[in-house]
């Protein structure tokens, strides 16, 4: 067996090389051995047969003129994510004096135009009219996946939510939420961010998500409970009743995301399937804020926005309905030529008899 100048085996010498023992196969089973004997040297050699090689000259000449083509298009295609993020760059700062506007009437700041400028309050609720209570808290629970993950305890700090910012990541592809808080009484911070870093933005594949540690104020955590051993009945113990804290479900839990272990090695199947369901849905509640609820802010708050996400769900499920019913129609087709089937058989057997 011969090497070429580069140390590689040739494989074309395999077949004249064989084992005499061998002269009694017959044609077939001389190319599987050969075939064999090729694989095995590949995997000793490392060297693998190129797919190219498999082609004839001309559908290799083809696909070279293809491969052409396909890097002139990523050419343009990487000149087409380079403009469009110039394109959206420009755009978020000319949506910012937008922004800033609905921020100050959301929270008072300013008046519009026919309102009296008072300090009036409610004589019910005697709390002050200004801005618009509630507006994002309102605006979040409009929305089906974000109103999944605010519970009924949330909504207490969730009303002291006055502004949601999001922004690119310098230097790095992904992007950062910011929740601006009024003074309140469930955490000290008056900012909770969630920075999201991807691996590749326009598959959406995420490397890993960052949350703020939010500084709970005693017996506020919204992300646990306490729960407490009742005492047995007739008991005149004097010691305080057993407690345990068990995590609990909060769309503050956001702010503490999934994280891929250091060792990824020691996650089983079943472990790795469930965290990558876990920040695929962690990724769908952030970019649902940034697209969703952000720009189209009052939108959600009076309700139309939700109602135009569910005529998409309804022609979505239309449309799945649609498939469904061509398939089953493809199947009772088939069933109608098994009965055909049948009945010509038992046809047959009758005249049989």
């Amino acid at each position: 067996m011969t090497t070429n100048p580069e140390g590689q085996f040739n494989m074309s010498d395999l077949t004249s090389n064989l084992p005499t023992s061998t002269t009694g196969l017959s044609d077939a089973d001389r190319a599987g051995l050969v075939n064999v004997l090729k694989s095995k040297l590949n995997d000793l050699t490392g060297q693998h047969p190129d797919f190219l090689d498999t082609l004839s000259a001309n559908v290799r000449q083809r696909v070279g003129v293809l491969k052409d083509l396909q890097s002139q298009h990523d050419e343009l295609e990487a000149k087409y994510l380079e403009e469009k993020a110039e394109l959206e760059a420009k755009y978020l700062k000319l949506y910012e004096p937008l922004y800033a506007k609905r921020y100050e009437i959301v929270n008072g700041l300013t008046e519009v135009e026919g309102v009296p400028n008072d300090n009036s309050v409610d004589k019910e609720t005697n709390e002050s009219t200004r801005g618009v209570p509630n507006f994002w808290l309102t605006a979040m629970k409009s929305n089906e996946v974000l109103a999944d993950e605010i519970s009924e305890s949330d909504e207490g700090a969730l009303q002291y939510l006055k502004d949601i910012k999001w922004c690119r990541i310098e230097g790095a592809k992904g992007f950062k939420l910011e929740l601006y808080f009024n003074p309140n009484p469930y955490f000290k911070n008056s900012v909770l961010t969630k920075t999201y870093e991807m691996i590749n933005e326009e598959e959406h594949i995420l490397e890993k998500a960052i949350g703020t540690e939010i500084e709970w104020f005693p017996g506020k955590n919204l992300t646990q409970k306490v729960l407490r051993k009742k005492p047995k009945k007739g008991s005149r113990s004097v010691k305080p009743p057993i407690t345990k804290t068990e995590n609990c479900e909060s769309f503050f839990n956001f702010f503490n995301p999934p994280q891929i272990p250091d060792d990824e090695e020691e996650i089983d199947e079943d472990t790795a399937e469930l965290l990558q369901n876990q920040m695929e849905h962690d990724y769908d509640i952030g970019s649902t804020i940034r697209d969703k609820i952000i720009p189209h802010a009052v939108s959600w708050f009076t309700g139309e926005a939700a109602q135009n996400d569910e005529y998409e769900i309804e022609d979505e499920e239309e449309d799945d309905d649609e498939d469904d019913d061509d398939d089953d129609d493809d199947d009772n087709d088939d069933d109608d030529g098994d009965d055909d089937e049948d009945e010509d058989d038992d046809d047959i057997n009758s005249k049989k008899k």
